[in-house]
């Protein structure tokens, strides 16, 4: 079973408010990327995908969903509570607890993003506090997750700082999922993420990959992420079970384009 995510962040402010969103309105926008994708995906009926959207667009994205296809909608994280009956009941200002991602009608949630993990750094430095706690609370969104019946996309990586000991650092955050099933791992190496920078070859892919799963029995998906360059080469790589896609164009207008991501899609599973 391959897997290939999409991970929309904040594509969905316009260009004159300082976004890349060139396509649609965003009252509509996560409903129009669902559209727009929906029927290409049908064909590859041995490939589960998941859109990962900011939460104004979950609504609209999942009323798009037609019966039957192999699309589904997620959540980017979710709060380290939940809702429990007989306890809180929603007491949670600006929070998204896992069952209230769940009722919107989320199948997926993703944790972990090395954009998460640097927010939650960044409030820990702001307090003077240990930075291991990043991990505490990923765990603990992981377990709601997996309690509310979330299936989890959970992402690792290591920091340029953090070559040195990277399999220390794998290991380490990949303690958040102890005892969970129903888990992907998406692998980012951090430190090639972004402009100018030099992503890993297929050997250094491949042994991380390896790495993750002589540690974890789960699949294991290219976070750094999924190119419509890099599709064929990451296609080769038997320890890669998929990919994580988010802009489809970094050059010229940047921004996600629908038909762009079908074309990854088609590189990575059909060569």
């Amino acid at each position: 079973m391959k897997h290939i995510f999409l991970n929309l962040k904040r594509f969905d402010v316009p260009v004159e408010k300082g976004g890349i969103n060139r396509l649609y309105d965003i009252n509509s926008w996560g409903s129009d990327i669902v559209k727009a994708v929906q029927n290409g995906l049908k064909k590859y009926d041995d490939t589960q995908f998941a859109i990962f959207l900011p939460e104004a667009h979950l609504l609209g994205a999942k009323s798009a969903l037609k019966p039957g296809g192999n699309l589904a909608i997620g959540c980017q994280s979710i709060h380290f509570d939940d809702i429990t009956p007989g306890g809180n009941f929603g007491a949670f200002t600006s929070s998204r607890p896992a069952a209230a991602a769940s009722s919107l009608g989320c199948d997926w949630v993703m944790i972990g993003h090395c954009e998460e993990r640097n927010k939650l750094k960044a409030i820990l430095t702001e307090g003077s506090g240990d930075l291991s706690a990043v991990n505490m609370i990923l765990q603990k969104k992981v377990q709601n997750a997996a309690k509310t019946g979330l299936k989890i996309l959970f992402c690792v990586g290591e920091t340029e700082a953090e070559q040195p000991t990277k399999e220390e650092v794998l290991k380490s955050q990949l303690q958040a999922i102890d005892g969970i099933d129903n888990i992907v791992i998406a692998y980012e190496p951090v430190w090639a993420i972004g402009p100018g920078k030099t992503p890993p070859d297929a050997e250094y892919i491949r042994d991380i990959s390896g790495y993750i799963k002589s540690l974890v029995n789960l699949p294991v998906v290219y976070g750094g992420g999924l190119k419509e360059e890099n599709a064929p080469m990451l296609a080769g790589i038997e320890s890669i079970n998929g990919g994580l896609v988010a802009l489809t164009r970094f050059s010229g207008e940047i921004g996600f384009y629908p038909d762009e991501f079908l074309t990854i899609v088609e590189k990575y599973l059909e060569g």
